[in-house]
């Protein structure tokens, strides 16, 4: 998709008219980082924001990508243009990726208003792709009125999708007991609207209590009460209610659009922290420098303070700059 400046870009208008094949290959563009991505960010900044983003995340097992499916079949039997985020985790050791939530999702890739793509996290801390935001965005200018993105399992600290996605769905199970206590304190608290899955199971009353429990310690907002729901994918119960619940706070969010454009630079400030903080960790992994060594030496000596070599390194990674 080659692009050059000051020439029209046929690209464009195809892309903003929903063609399937541009969409493709402008988020493979973005993933991979290629010299054309910068381009493709440039032509669709003026016309995103219309997309409703809705984040489903929760501990693995839970059930996230069959009850993303039934939503699925729900929005596009309401004729919604529909498109799917779906991050897989790949592998420490050999950098691969199943991508098994495509293989969950198949059943539904006939239908001619869902478009699905899988990521690999690529080993990216916080249940999501590093390159999730973007595909984000430009699933958004060819013109889905709805954006799903499904995290890998995610765990305490792995709140990320907050950042990118409007609307936050947590999905839990029946019986998690102390898994809630673990987690509370992170993903918990993102959530927008709370699902119990798997609710035919036994102890779903007792999931669905300790969750209410649970957001009595959160701080309360004073235009939205987070919902507990209890659904089951498998057959169907609660979806709709779910979806109810989704565009529900989607009016919610509508009323505070007065801070619009600050919340997007501050968003868009934090993605930048996290990439920025990625692209250190990885050159610091790498590198052979002798004077990362004594650094390293000094500290496991107690010659020189965590913090201090801290400030130490960050002076060097600048003083290179």
């Amino acid at each position: 998709m080659a692009v050059k400046k000051n020439r029209p870009k046929p690209w464009l208008k195809r892309l903003l008219n929903g063609d399937r094949t541009v969409l493709s290959r402008a988020i493979s563009v973005l993933e991979n980082e290629t010299n054309e991505a910068s381009a493709i960010i440039r032509g669709i900044y003026p016309h995103l924001g219309n997309a409703m983003v809705v984040g489903f995340t929760g501990s693995p097992g839970v059930g996230k990508s069959t009850l993303v499916n039934s939503y699925i079949k729900l929005l596009c039997e309401k004729g919604l243009q529909v498109g799917v985020i779906a991050v897989d985790p790949s592998s420490p050791l050999s950098g691969g990726a199943i991508l098994g939530d495509r293989i969950r999702m198949a059943a539904q890739e006939h239908l001619r208003n869902l478009f699905i793509r899988s990521l690999a996290s690529r080993c990216h801390v916080g249940g999501l792709s590093r390159a999730t935001s973007r595909v984000v965005d430009v699933m958004d200018a060819a013109g889905m009125d709805v954006i799903i993105i499904e995290t890998v399992g995610a765990g305490q600290s792995e709140v990320e999708i907050a950042e990118i996605a409007s609307t936050k769905v947590v999905v839990c199970a029946p019986g998690m007991g102390d898994d809630i206590q673990a987690i509370k304190a992170g993903i918990l608290e993102i959530a927008d609207i709370l699902v119990v899955n798997k609710c035919d199971l036994p102890l779903t009353n007792h999931t669905n209590r300790q969750l209410k429990a649970m957001l009595v310690l959160r701080e309360a907002l004073p235009d939205w009460t987070t919902p507990v729901l209890n659904t089951s994918a498998i057959d169907g119960t609660g979806v709709s209610e779910l979806s109810d619940a989704i565009d529900e706070y989607k009016g919610v969010l509508a009323q505070r659009n007065s801070d619009g454009k600050d919340k997007g630079k501050k968003r868009m400030l934090r993605l930048l922290a996290n990439s920025v903080a990625d692209k250190v960790k990885k050159d610091l992994l790498e590198t052979t420098s002798l004077e990362m060594d004594s650094i390293c030496d000094a500290v496991l000596k107690g010659e020189l303070m965590f913090n201090e070599a801290t400030n130490r390194v960050i002076d060097k990674l600048l003083s290179h700059q």
